[in-house]
């Protein structure tokens, strides 16, 4: 986790799994964990996604979305969500502009990092979470910071 003076997240619109068009702007008034994920399938992100998954209605209860970006296609984000049953959007980011736009970092060069930024209703970035391999506990570390800002 990173603590740092907040800052305006940067807008963003990306194609959806369903493929709508969605924007970060979209989500104002509400708190958001935008998370970032290398690759639909593998189980590391596979696990990530299924601990947001297993906490969305926690994280709804507070009027907060999640929100999950990868490089994949939307058929794939699609298929994936499909396989989960993943109650919330899956965005594209194909050629990595967005992550680039949020400095996720890419290991030796070819990895996707995984991380997740809170945003409060504002738009403004609160804490940024770095995960690799502990996605449950990196859940539950958002949501004790969410609870202590919101409670």
């Amino acid at each position: 986790m990173t603590e740092f003076s907040p800052v305006i997240a940067p807008d963003f619109t990306l194609p959806s799994h369903d493929s709508s068009k969605v924007s970060l702007s979209d989500y104002r008034g509400k708190w958001v964990i935008l998370f970032f994920y290398a690759r639909d399938g593998s189980p590391i992100c596979k696990r990530g996604c299924l601990s947001f998954k297993e906490q969305y209605e926690l994280f709804k209860s507070v009027n907060c979305e999640v929100i999950g970006i990868s490089n994949d296609t939307i058929q794939t984000h699609n298929e994936f969500k499909d396989l989960l049953d993943i109650p919330f959007p899956l965005l594209s980011d194909n050629d990595g502009t967005v992550r680039n736009l949020f400095d996720v970092p890419n290991y030796l060069g070819k990895f996707p990092g995984k991380s997740s930024f809170l945003i409060n209703p504002e738009g403004e970035i609160v804490h940024v979470y770095d995960w690799l391999f502990r996605p449950r506990r990196h859940v539950a570390k958002i949501l004790s910071k969410l609870s202590n800002i919101k409670g």
